[in-house]
């Protein structure tokens, strides 16, 4: 569990008796606590509310600006796979492990077995041809559930390395628990602008005014791209994922098995690499079929490709016929996953720009990586620097010269 120092501490070369002494003389009254530093978060998203469910843990006065609603769009409608190591080698690495950590500690605080569904888990990887019949031998290490043309079954995740959360419920609850104990406010608009200098920061919302504050924390996701102000010093694309929800007729059949699909179509298709989730509410996940469109200016107008849905559904009745004419239909979806060009996020404060941090770019592992960028964050805005992860490397300064450059 990570421990978290007081936000605010005065600083005096008196020894704190002679202190103490001196302030109880000039003021018998109870002297009052210094302010909070106020800090908006623009973001409703998994990384801009883990931002500010830290930093109202921290102490700060944090205001969420959000246009739609909390995890209305890749937060609410992700897998929730979580890896302790699957980034390991790579600038990401101490990032995930921190944050695969915390989730298990926010699990614990939060009840999130029960709230949304936090629970560790097996992870196959399997190989499947549609052309292909069942096998009649099958491995013991494939789940009975399993019963389709599945193959060469390997164990690439045990419950001590992987793990889900339904991602929507999760994000959900973490505000919930910021607003009602921290004290941190939502508010529903669009942001149009924000303005830094002396110290202070001001966020423009459609229709809503201004909110002032002390720092602010762009949390945009996909659309970090089309924002005015960071458009010119970082470029974020969006890539379009597809998604199914199924529900069996049988949920007590499906087993905590999370599947990592090599498939091969019938007649000569390209590969593929679907996903497939059970949830512990009895729900089935299955997601792939990603390409890079450009991202709508309201999250409400993503519209999924009906032909990547259809393959979807082909892939789970072919995996399973738990998954297939009988199961019912809870959702077909898209999402943009905010990507960079180097495939790195970008967290830090923006070069200057004092008092104006962005935090975006996760990709596909943003539900993993969501706690620790927003406790790091958090550390950062109220601190000055973090110590749960190093952010050197993620800092806005590598793109300094010119859009997506390296300084």
């Amino acid at each position: 569990m990570i421990s978290f120092p007081p936000p605010f501490i005065v600083p005096s070369r008196r020894p704190p008796s002679t202190l103490q002494a001196s302030m109880a003389a000039n003021n018998p009254q109870q002297i009052d606590p210094p302010p909070k530093k106020k800090v908006v978060v623009c973001g409703g998203g998994v990384i801009g509310v883990c931002t500010a469910y830290f930093l109202s843990k921290k102490g700060a006065a944090v205001t969420l600006v959000e246009q739609s609603s909390i995890a209305c769009a890749a937060s609410g409608k992700a897998g929730g796979f979580l890896a302790l190591d699957w980034c390991d080698g790579g600038p990401v690495a101490a990032l995930a492990r921190a944050s695969f950590d915390l989730h298990r500690t926010l699990a614990g605080e939060l009840n999130g077995r029960e709230s949304y569904g936090y629970r560790p888990l097996d992870t196959l990887s399997l190989s499947v041809a549609e052309s292909e019949n069942p096998p009649i031998r099958r491995k013991k290490t494939i789940p009975a559930w399993v019963d389709g043309p599945a193959t060469s079954a390997k164990a690439i995740g045990t419950p001590e390395t992987t793990a889900q959360v339904h991602p929507g419920l999760f994000t959900r609850r973490l505000m919930e628990e910021a607003v009602a104990e921290y004290g941190a406010e939502v508010v529903v608009g669009k942001v149009v602008g924000v303005e830094c200098g002396g110290g202070r920061v001001a966020v423009s919302v459609e229709d809503g005014g201004v909110i002032d504050g002390d720092a602010v924390v762009l949390a945009l996701g996909p659309w970090s791209g089309k924002f005015g102000l960071l458009r010119p010093i970082i470029r974020v694309n969006g890539l379009k994922a597809h998604s199914v929800v199924l529900e069996p007729k049988e949920m007590d059949k499906i087993t905590a098995h999370a599947l990592f699909l090599s498939y091969q179509p019938a007649h000569g298709g390209q590969p593929m690499d679907p996903e497939i989730y059970p949830r512990p509410t009895g729900e089935v996940y299955v997601c792939g079929m990603s390409s890079e469109e450009e991202v709508p200016d309201d999250p409400d107008q993503i519209e999924p490709n009906p032909d990547s849905i259809r393959v979807l559904k082909r892939v789970a009745r072919t995996v399973s016929s738990h998954l297939g004419e009988d199961a019912r239909v809870t959702a077909e979806q898209a999402c943009f996953l905010p990507c960079t060009d180097d495939s790195i996020p970008v967290i830090g404060e923006i070069p200057g720009m004092t008092g104006c941090f962005v935090a975006t770019g996760h990709s596909c592992w943003g539900i993993l990586n969501g706690p620790a960028t927003g406790a790091a964050m958090a550390e950062l805005v109220i601190d000055g620097c973090s110590t749960i992860v190093d952010l050197t490397q993620f800092s806005p300064t590598r793109f300094v010269g010119g859009i997506g450059k390296r300084r």
